[in-house]
């Protein structure tokens, strides 16, 4: 890429294989997003974008328990795709 990139291993359907990377590559995007454009993405843009979507929303003052709810409203309805992706963001600190 031409740009500054970040890559995680996280398999689709699944959760990231290092949680604490992908926990702290997400406090990164933001922190950046602040006065950056930042940008989150997967293959389909569904399970694992919204799930990083879910996590940022959570950072950015969302309850966890309803941050995957949120992001299916507004950003898309499929959004976050497994039971063990919307546990990971019931628990994101």
């Amino acid at each position: 890429m031409a740009w500054e990139h970040r890559w995680l291993r996280w398999p689709d359907f699944r959760l990231p294989s290092d949680r604490a990377a992908a926990a702290h590559a997400l406090r990164e995007a933001w922190a950046r997003a602040v006065d950056e454009r930042v940008e989150i993405a997967c293959g389909g843009g569904k399970g694992r974008t919204g799930t990083a979507l879910a996590c940022l929303a959570v950072l950015d003052g969302v309850p966890n328990d309803q941050a995957v709810a949120y992001v299916r409203q507004h950003y898309a309805a499929g959004a976050v795709e497994t039971p063990w992706q919307r546990r990971f963001v019931t628990r994101f600190r």
